[in-house]
Formats: structure tokens, sequence, C-alpha cells
């Protein structure tokens, strides 16, 4: 089991950016690991996902272009870089990870046995 912290979020004009980091407390190494969000009133909504090597990516439709997930396995840290955001972007977006045996992405959040507590993101129009 790991613990994860998210960091990064806050307030942004629709247009800009934001980088979202997912601090793990033991190595990350071995873990599929993944962002949600989930908006008031809304259900929890895949965003991306990467296997643990971070050798791939999955995304959802609507931030295809927009956003970058990536990993850094040495600093045990995972990433979420976020760039023309959308006022639909708003959100409490939260990191997932689980530990693996193959290279497989996990795309849904039942999958997942690992979170971290959320940071917001707020995209003002």
């Amino acid at each position: 089991q790991v613990q994860l912290v998210e960091s990064g979020g806050g307030l942004v004009q629709a247009g800009g950016s934001l980088r979202l980091s997912c601090a793990a407390s033991g190595r990350s190494l071995g873990y599929a690991m993944g962002w949600f969000r989930q908006a008031p009133g809304k259900e929890r909504e895949f965003v991306a996902a990467i296997n643990w090597s971070g050798g791939s990516t999955f995304y959802t439709d609507s931030v295809k272009g927009r956003f970058t997930i990536s990993r850094d396995n040495a600093k045990n840290t995972m990433y979420l870089q976020m760039n023309s955001l959308k006022p639909e972007d708003t959100a409490v977006y939260l990191c997932a990870a689980r530990r693996v045996y193959s290279t497989i992405l996990l795309a849904k959040s039942n999958e997942y046995d690992n979170w971290g507590q959320g940071t917001q993101v707020t995209v003002s129009s």
C-alpha cells in the first residue's frame, strides 16, 4: 500500500494551465496510476492513466490534446499537466494507484485501491 498526496490545484482563468502532482509515500515503481475528477453533484470521472513504467498512457476524450500525464519513479511522483483549461474542467482531482505485475493501464475507479484526498481545480470563465 502507498499513501498518495495531491498538490498543485488552484484557481485559473479559462485558457490557463496548471500542473498537478501526486506524491507517493513509498516506491511508486510497480504501481499503475491514474487521475480522476469529481465535480459537485456528479460521479467520479476518469481523466488519465499511466502504466507502471510510464511507457503507456490513456486519456478520456474530453482532455486529449490538452492534458498530459507523466511520472517520475525516481521521485515517486506522478504529474498531470493541464493546458487550455475550460470551466468544465472544474472539479476535485484525485490520484489513484494499484500494485500491478504487468504493463496494464487502469481506467476504472473500482480497479484502484489507493487514493489521495484530492486537490481542487477551479477554472473561471
